[in-house]
């Protein structure tokens, strides 16, 4: 069973996500030249909306470290920078072809294809932008492994990668072992990063952060699970996106594939192994501990 944790979860996650916004519109503010609808999309993508899920992973790993909290932000910001670029291609009609993205028409749809390809291009560019100024961090070394481990979590060893094996799933009976590692890429790759990346600030050796990879492997897949979920039975009013879109491209999914009960059950299976990686801190870990058990609660 897991032990419960007194934080306010909602708290916390509307106050990092508006320190996020803030930064984006500080950034993001419109130069007064032809640039001025480019940057509009990039701001209509990135500020509002969304449970700014990994920034909010990122601030919580760093409070294991006692780490700032400015620079945690930043790194989160960075790291949201790839999550949004990300969904603005997926939105795209080559892609997942989506009219609505966080409550809200999609970028392509409220601006145009070039101006979405181009935003998207931007936060890309933007998020290596932040991670590389000096007030994300002092130690160039830092700054540098920081943009290695984010550039890998996006590429084609991750996130990317992901992606392409999500599009070539389209019509094929994909079993679990081939489902996990499709989304261990796809999604699980940049929620690993958010976590990690607060070891790689703390400068804690490799070796040492077994655990947290190990939490933010868990709780990425279960994620994964609460997101098919939602997908399979949930309220496009709630979900802010179109659901029924594996079912309709014929992919295979943790739910089609476990069925809808067990699915939750690994789901949460996973959710207490990731609680159960933390068990040697106390209540610096609370944060991290709140995350995982909300993200069995987002399919309901």
């Amino acid at each position: 069973m897991m032990e419960q944790v007194s934080i306010d979860l909602d708290s916390e996650s509307r106050r990092i996500a508006g320190a996020v916004d803030s930064i984006f519109a500080q950034l993001l503010e419109p130069p007064g030249d032809p640039r001025d609808r480019l940057f509009a999309a990039m701001r209509h993508a990135a500020i509002g909306g969304g449970k700014k899920l990994r920034p909010l992973l990122a601030v919580a790993a760093s409070r294991l470290f006692g780490i700032d909290e400015e620079r945690a932000v930043r790194v989160g910001t960075a790291i949201e920078a790839i999550h949004v670029y990300s969904l603005i291609h997926d939105d795209l009609p080559a892609m997942d072809d989506d009219d609505m993205r966080r409550g809200k028409p999609t970028v392509h749809k409220a601006y145009d294809e070039a101006i979405a390809i181009l935003a998207g291009d931007s936060l890309h560019a933007l998020a290596f932008e932040i991670l590389t100024d000096p007030a994300t961090h002092d130690d160039p070394s830092v700054r540098s492994t920081l943009c290695g481990e984010l550039a890998r979590a996006s590429g084609p060893s991750g996130m990317a990668g992901g992606q392409v094996m999500d599009l070539a799933a389209e019509g094929q009976s994909l079993d679990l072992p081939a489902i996990t590692r499709l989304q261990q890429l796809k999604t699980g790759a940049l929620i690993e990063f958010s976590v990690e990346s607060a070891c790689i600030l703390a400068r804690l050796p490799i070796e040492a952060r077994t655990p947290y990879r190990g939490y933010a492997r868990n709780v990425g897949l279960a994620f994964q699970i609460a997101d098919d979920l939602i997908d399979h039975s949930g309220d496009e009013e709630v979900a802010g996106k179109r659901v029924g879109k594996d079912a309709g491209a014929g992919k295979a999914t943790f739910v089609s594939l476990l069925g809808e009960d067990r699915a939750r059950q690994q789901a949460q299976m996973l959710v207490e192994q990731a609680v159960e990686h933390l068990a040697s801190h106390g209540a610096e870990a609370d944060l991290l501990r709140a995350i995982a058990g909300f993200v069995t609660e987002r399919d309901r």
